[in-house]
């Protein structure tokens, strides 16, 4: 299958990656000529959506794939798709609710799903985070009332979330949906650097059978009242034995469905594709069962860290690479004799403890092979 992947950032990188994988063309379209995702795409083109050339780039393929966040440019999208008759893999409707944090907390409200508490009505310290963006752009904690206080609270309450601070591990799910058939996929397991960003993604996750159950009816309770066409992400954290949704997307996010991929065989684009082309039913037959780390690390000459995903749009195009220093796959900048870098490792065994003993031999590889001492993998305070 040939399919057009329209934005090449984060979710551009998530998207190219899984369809290689699944052995599609992919056609790369972004008005940034260094975008990550580049180096993972057969052909790229460097033109803006509303350029007219665009429709007959498209008109060539056989879906497309939007990955981005811009509701302008998928609504263009969406217009191009209808007139040239090639499905778009994509969900407005869901999208323009969950791009809100204000409007998908007051859904998640009203389905009675528990979520953290809404300034005023909790305690210090709390979360704010803008409400039209996703991952950790924006997040701040705050401490004490004097620190609230000391921002623009008319601009905080008009276009910022502001909840109380949970403490726990948090996890993800993905949930798709296709004429009213929904199907959940494999929890992952997320940890955080010190700004919040997902820094690591691990499966399979820690979290109780009973608890997994509940996350699964979670997600599947909020495809179905949103009547979900395409795929979307739950994001929640488990505080006092309760798990509270953090955060809904109705896109493809990036990250855990490569995580879902490797850990349990099931390419969710490859899937959800087939049905949005040929109206393939979606089963999620799950064929293998594997422990995976996924991580984001920068390489200098004094340190290797661990760090949030924003790193990888920093290094321009990036390519993916097999049995790198240890790891079974990476997406790099990295070349021969640089001494600085950026990559997104992916390590697989049959267990958590032998994925682990592969990521310490990764770590220990790369400190000797560049002479570096310091190895640094923060989490929030």
């Amino acid at each position: 299958m040939r399919v057009a992947v329209i934005g090449g950032k984060l979710q551009g990188v998530e998207v190219c990656y899984l369809a290689k994988k699944a052995g599609w063309e992919v056609i790369l379209i972004d008005k940034n000529i260094t975008v990550p995702a580049k180096g993972l795409s057969e052909s790229f083109f460097s033109i803006n959506v509303f350029d007219k050339k665009v429709a007959d780039l498209l008109k060539n393929t056989d879906l497309i794939i939007p990955a981005l966040e811009s509701l302008e440019v998928l609504q263009e999208l969406q217009k191009i798709a209808v007139e040239i008759d090639v499905p778009l893999l994509f969900d407005l409707d869901s999208y323009k609710i969950t791009s809100s944090k204000i409007i998908s907390n007051k859904l998640i409200r009203n389905l009675k799903i528990p979520q953290p508490d809404q300034w005023p009505n909790c305690k210090f310290p709390v979360i704010i985070k803008p409400s039209f963006s996703s991952g950790s752009k924006g997040v701040r904690k705050i401490s004490n009332y004097l620190q609230l206080s000391n921002l623009n609270l008319k601009e905080l309450v008009d276009d910022w979330v502001i909840e109380e601070y949970l403490d726990g591990p948090s996890f993800s799910i993905e949930v798709a949906g296709f004429k009213e058939n929904y199907r959940t996929l494999q929890i992952t397991e997320l940890q955080m650097d010190p700004s919040y960003d997902c820094k690591r993604v691990i499966a399979p996750a820690n979290l109780q059978e009973s608890l997994q159950k509940k996350l699964e009816n979670i997600a599947l309770t909020i495809a179905q009242k949103l009547r979900l066409k395409g795929i979307m992400d739950v994001e929640v954290i488990l505080s006092g034995g309760q798990l509270k949704v953090l955060e809904i997307d109705a896109r493809i996010p990036s990250q855990t469905p490569t995580v879902v991929f490797h850990a349990s065989g099931v390419n969710m684009l490859k899937e959800v594709g087939e049905a949005f082309k040929w109206g393939k039913e979606l089963t999620f037959q799950k064929n293998k069962d594997e422990a995976v780390i996924y991580e984001h690390i920068r390489v200098d000459s004094e340190k290797i860290e661990v760090l949030g995903e924003n790193i990888m749009t920093t290094g321009g195009p990036l390519t993916l690479m097999e049995n790198f220093f240890g790891a079974d796959e990476a997406i790099t900048n990295y070349t021969a004799g640089q001494n600085q870098w950026i990559a997104t490792v992916i390590f697989k065994a049959k267990t958590l403890t032998e994925v682990w003993e592969k990521h310490k031999y990764f770590i220990e590889n790369l400190k000797r092979t560049f002479k570096i001492q310091k190895y640094i993998d923060n989490f929030p305070n």
